[in-house]
């Protein structure tokens, strides 16, 4: 009964009907004896790169058939199967609260003994086990791929100005001074869309806040007026170099700017790439971590686990799910999704990376790298309409006004969490 009030705890309010009759496999047997795999996986933009790794592994296998259920809306889908008590395999989902949400509710196998965990980069893992609401000694997701997010610029715009990369929070303002001067539109923003105020909150962050902020936020250890008091400042001083009422334009319109030579970088993610390129397919563009800090050793790249396989305890097949996953891990097959989605690997390897993140390969390559803050942060929060609120207010102690806001909604809505955490704490304190 614990389990299942667990598992009902995260179902949405409002399911449509047609969710509900969504059917997954069985699990079983194929009418040819197969053993019947199912993945379901959230990422509908990736279909065409899951059907051809679902072909090319039923191509390659007598003995078991992979499924690969790629739903809109996938979390709720399978958050609604879940309280039906019909399990997929295999779950695809990003690391974030959601992850964090299904592995407390303690619906994931310990895959420690799978093999291909060892070739998963250090950076990724480390990023997981963050992502625990409470420690827990296993491995619960094997990383697959990843994004990064930092500042796209425009090469030819540069070169014709002999602009370089900023490796420093002062070059990098003064590049935009420099950049202003010319003529130029330094930066452009789309924060009309409030969650594109995460772009740059999130690159800034990952510079300026260790990685356990939130953790060590609900452990009482520290408080976001300390920890995020110099990622808030850094993020105002960016609106002296973007357009004016930047507020006024959507995603789509700053992709549309950016992608018409309307400004030099844009703060945003890889992810952004296909739809500049839809623009003027023939912009050439590359990126650059974003430098925050006074020393360049100190900056991070910001990067997060945007794909990752769980699976799930309930799964009768567990050897053959593991040959999925071998499979799935295969060069070649990470190589299909990274060729169709612009994607990051998380394995070590040799692999081709998309042009427009050569600036950002040293950092990948070294594990500079650190996860996306607001994957730890509750939905229900809506920190990002925190964050424009907050860059649209222009009084004096704006700064500590959002920070004491981000401090009380934090308690707001994390308080059963932290005081999980503090039993957690007590209980370990007591052994």
């Amino acid at each position: 009964m614990k389990k299942r009030n667990a598992i009902c705890s995260l179902i949405l309010a409002g399911v449509s009907l047609s969710t509900l009759l969504l059917q997954g496999c069985d699990s079983g047997k194929t009418s040819d004896g197969k053993i019947e795999v199912e993945l379901l996986q959230y990422k509908p933009e990736a279909v065409a790169a899951f059907e051809a790794i679902e072909e090319r592994f039923n191509a390659t296998h007598d003995d078991i058939h992979l499924t690969i259920q790629s739903p809109n809306e996938a979390v709720t889908v399978l958050k609604t199967r879940l309280i039906r008590e019909d399990y997929p395999d295999i779950i695809g989902i990003g690391g974030d609260m959601n992850y964090s949400n299904f592995l407390d509710a303690n619906l994931f196998m310990d895959i420690s003994d799978f093999e291909g965990i060892a070739d998963v980069k250090s950076a990724y893992l480390d990023m997981e086990e963050e992502l625990e609401l409470i420690p827990k000694d296993g491995v619960y997701a094997l990383p697959y791929v990843a994004n990064c997010a930092g500042i796209l610029y425009n090469k030819d715009i540069f070169q014709e100005h002999g602009w370089t990369i900023p490796e420093t929070w002062s070059e990098f303002t003064s590049l935009c001074d420099e950049i202003q001067s010319a003529g130029v539109q330094p930066l452009y923003f789309g924060f009309k869309d409030t969650w594109t105020c995460l772009a740059p909150w999130n690159a800034l962050a990952v510079g300026l806040a260790a990685p356990d902020t939130c953790s060590e936020v609900n452990a009482g250890n520290t408080t976001f007026s300390v920890a995020y008091r110099e990622v808030a400042e850094k993020m105002k001083t960016l609106l002296d170099y973007c357009e004016p009422n930047p507020y006024a334009y959507s995603y789509n319109d700053a992709c549309t700017a950016f992608a018409r030579g309307e400004s030099a970088m844009y703060v945003i993610g890889s992810y952004a790439v296909p739809q500049i390129q839809s623009v003027n397919p023939d912009i050439n563009i590359d990126s650059f971590t974003f430098p925050a800090n006074e020393n360049e050793e100190d900056n991070v790249l910001n990067s997060g686990v945007d794909l990752q396989f769980c699976v799930m305890k309930e799964t009768k097949n567990k050897e053959a799910v593991y040959e999925v996953l071998r499979f799935l891990y295969e060069d070649e097959t990470i190589q299909i999704y990274l060729d169709d989605q612009n994607a990051v690997p998380c394995k070590e390897g040799d692999f081709t990376l998309p042009s427009m993140l050569d600036g950002m390969q040293s950092y990948i390559q070294e594990d500079r790298m650190s996860d996306f803050h607001d994957h730890h942060y509750p939905s229900e929060m809506s920190v990002d309409a925190l964050i424009q609120t907050f860059l649209m207010d222009n009084d004096a102690d704006a700064v500590d006004t959002f920070l004491n806001r981000f401090d009380k909604e934090w308690v707001r809505y994390n308080r059963d969490l932290i005081a999980k955490v503090k039993k957690y704490e007590e209980e370990k304190g007591e052994q």
